[in-house]
């Protein structure tokens, strides 16, 4: 997929890796349109990067179906649809369970899961119409393997591997030039993952947003980072016995003490 001229949606974009990605994409020429809930981050990012090229910015609390709807009309009267589509918007609680609240479950549900299903469907018909376009959904490895603390994001992510990669099986059945990648990353050093502490090395921002890029460019279907976790976990979990995976993973690997010291970004 190529990115100069086209246009490109990236949610979450006033922040973290999608602020890296907006710039990475205005670098190689795309249009960026980047749809954030934080307005002054949103304004900020907007004024540190226009003179990279053309990128415009919404406000955007995409757990409300009406906001994705309204804010997707004002996007194809500006642009006329998107090319590319990147779902990176995400939350996280880092409680128990049985510490969440409804409206906690329901938010991280409608923003992880349900709102990357809706927003897509708001421009899918048209890139239908012109048989082109590249779906990016932005997963995690908390979609392949569970975890305490982590039990509604998981769910949340393991919800959208499966449509996501779903979603691109349909687009090859119906012989449509329509990619859909799934990006499954590690823990990434951003403040969504703060306090975070993990054997196995947390990700690089800059790195990370790069590599998913150039999945995109490449017309990738599954990319995790990094590169060994999706097969390595899928085998270990095949060969391994409950409670030795168990203990593999959160003795050996550490994966189940990583949200002890979560304390997430900062108001």
């Amino acid at each position: 997929m190529q990115f100069k001229d086209n246009s490109v949606l990236i949610t979450g974009g006033a922040s973290g890796i999608g602020k890296i990605m907006a710039r990475l994409l205005l670098e190689h020429g795309a249009k960026v349109i980047i749809w954030d809930i934080d307005e002054s981050k949103t304004t900020a990012v907007i004024s540190e990067l226009s003179a990279l090229g053309v990128i415009v910015g919404y406000t955007v609390d995409i757990s409300s179906k009406k906001q994705i709807k309204d804010t997707a009309k004002k996007v194809k009267q500006t642009f006329g649809g998107i090319d590319i589509l990147i779902n990176n918007a995400g939350i996280i609680i880092g409680d128990y369970f049985h510490q969440h609240n409804t409206s906690n479950i329901l938010k991280t549900m409608d923003v992880n899961a349900i709102a990357p299903m809706v927003i897509t469907s708001e421009f899918l018909q048209e890139m239908l119409a012109k048989n082109s376009g590249h779906i990016c959904n932005i997963a995690s490895s908390g979609g392949l393997i569970s975890n305490p603390k982590m039990a509604v994001y998981a769910a949340s992510k393991w919800a959208l591997i499966g449509w996501s990669d779903s979603l691109r099986l349909e687009m090859k059945q119906l012989k449509k030039n329509i990619i859909v990648t799934t990006i499954l990353p590690y823990y990434i050093s951003t403040g969504m993952f703060e306090g975070v502490r993990s054997k196995i090395p947390i990700l690089n921002p800059e790195t990370t947003a790069l590599k998913i890029i150039k999945a995109i460019e490449k017309n990738k279907k599954m990319v995790t980072i990094p590169g060994y976790t999706y097969r390595f976990t899928r085998f270990a979990q095949a060969i391994l016995p409950f409670n030795m995976f168990d203990w593999f993973a959160g003795s050996v690997l550490g994966i189940y003490s990583t949200m002890e010291h979560f304390t997430g970004r900062k108001k």
